[in-house]
């Protein structure tokens, strides 16, 4: 391939995976074009006076060798020769734990037939939920229509409307009858209860596949070691865009890409607006490679059909903030003083959808170790009730919640912060997502258009998966192919990129 630019939208994994590949593999020059001034998008690392938020909470885990071997060629996994005393870019080796908490009780995460959970759940309703399986697998629904249908099939509708339902509508903000089951098939894939039993069954002979780091033969949700960067995963993200500069890549900070031209089949250039300064530039390139919500790019598009642009207007997305809570060490009650990296808040009388604990995920995220940190995770849409109050009133009513549910008093709380991220999550509903084939036809007709990453792609990916796209979208650019089926792939389908 000659030398020439290639244009990316979006410094985040997939932008920048993208980013560092074609430097790799091409002798073209990446163009990185980031609306924001953050590096790594949704995977970033915030921080407020010393402390560092991890947003959304991210396990460096792949059943993708090659995602594997990205992120160990850069942060070595810590060992007797690599400690994360001596070096600031290692990988720390966890072993997960969360819980959920339900009925003011810790349930394990994966459900587990444990002595505990069957004493906090009752014999009566241990029972109930017991036969509401077998009556699931006996007498399964016939088609999956919504995400109820495909949780009762592979968990019956007892412990469905115990521990599915109501947690999965407050992330959302939508009955799980509305939901489409494609969110289930994306999100748990294989997992049922009798894999989570079987799984907790084989904790108890331990093999060597059980403890390797590349867990292949084991359900995503049900995956429990993983890496994390030692100062969060924002660190990983802006050590890679370094590297991406230091080889001669341009990354473009607070340039918000706000027309793309394109005719039928080609895009040529595309002009971003400058959120500083209001200045307008435009860039050119042979290829562009995007990630930024495609309801925006389908607005910034010079020519698309009317239809299929006021489609593209319908698609949804869920946004999301974080309020950090700093406590004191001897705040949290003895029983909920927890190893747990993050715990899911079942409870129906507050709005608050997660807590993690940053101490656990690593304890260079927190300024002072004698501290507690952590960060309450709510959900919302943009312009509703929630989103719409101000940081003091969100930081307030996490403060009441902390203490409503009895992890900590409001007396005890030092400090509070809150980050906001619209557009976290693309939404599996919608007139858009319904119609969502015909998008994609649209785009998939502009040759040199490569959609990748979890917003370009209107897909609930994790950062593997939005590393996979960008890594299959360069490979189509290296052989000169212009069909996308293998990008659109990539955690659409359970075996790709994911069995040996």
């Amino acid at each position: 391939m000659s030398k020439s630019h290639i244009l990316i939208i979006g410094a985040g994994p997939a932008g920048l995976t993208a980013g560092f590949e074609i430097l790799q593999k091409t002798s073209s020059i990446p163009v990185i074009l980031e609306a924001s001034e953050i590096i790594g998008g949704i995977s970033q690392t915030a921080e407020y006076k010393g402390n560092k938020i991890d947003i959304g909470g991210h396990r460096f885990f792949s059943k993708s060798d090659t995602v594997m071997k990205f992120w160990e060629q850069f942060f070595p996994t810590e060992s007797g020769e690599v400690s994360p005393q001596k070096t600031d870019l290692v990988m720390l080796i966890r072993q997960r734990v969360s819980r959920i908490f339900y009925l003011r009780k810790f349930f394990a995460y994966p459900l587990s037939l444990s002595f505990q959970t069957l004493q906090n759940l009752g014999i009566l309703n241990s029972i109930s939920i017991f036969f509401s399986f077998l009556s699931a697998k006996i007498f399964p629904k016939s088609s999956e229509k919504s995400l109820e249908d495909f949780f009762i099939n592979r968990f019956g509708k007892r412990l469905y409307k115990t521990f599915f339902k109501d947690y999965t509508e407050k992330v959302w903000g939508k009955k799980c009858t509305e939901l489409s089951s494609e969110w289930g098939v994306q999100r748990i894939k294989g997992l049922s209860l009798l894999k989570a039993i079987w799984d907790a069954f084989l904790k108890f002979f331990p093999s060597d596949d059980q403890k390797s780091l590349h867990q292949k033969n084991k359900e995503t949700s049900l995956i429990e070691r993983f890496l994390y960067p030692k100062f969060g995963p924002g660190q990983f993200w802006e050590h890679l865009a370094l590297q991406i500069e230091q080889r001669g890549g341009k990354i473009y900070m607070n340039e918000k890409v706000t027309h793309v031209i394109n005719d039928d089949h080609h895009i040529s250039a595309v002009i971003t607006t400058n959120s500083k300064t209001g200045k307008q530039t435009r860039y050119e390139g042979d290829y562009l490679l995007s990630s930024m919500p495609l309801r925006e790019l389908f607005s910034a598009f010079s020519t698309v059909p009317q239809e299929t642009k006021k489609l593209a207007e319908t698609l949804e997305y869920r946004d999301f903030f974080t309020v950090g809570v700093l406590l004191s060490a001897l705040s949290i009650q003895q029983e909920t003083k927890i190893v747990d990296h993050w715990i899911y808040i079942q409870e129906k009388d507050v709005q608050v959808g997660r807590i993690q604990i940053f101490n656990n995920w690593s304890p260079y995220l927190v300024k002072d170790p004698d501290k507690i940190w952590i960060g309450m995770e709510y959900f919302a849409n943009e312009g509703d009730f929630l989103w719409q109050k101000s940081d003091e009133d969100l930081q307030k009513l996490a403060c009441e919640e902390l203490e409503k549910i009895g992890f900590a008093q409001r007396k005890d709380v030092e400090d509070t912060c809150i980050i906001r991220v619209p557009k976290a999550y693309p939404v599996y509903f919608g007139k858009g997502y319904e119609s969502f084939s015909s998008l994609r036809s649209y785009l998939d007709t502009l040759q040199n258009l490569f959609c990748i990453g979890r917003n370009g792609m209107h897909r609930y990916n994790n950062q593997d998966h939005s590393m996979l796209s960008a890594i299959e979208a360069v490979k189509n650019i290296v052989s000169g192919k212009t069909e996308k089926h293998n990008i659109w792939q990539v955690n659409a389908e359970n075996e790709y990129h994911e069995k040996k």
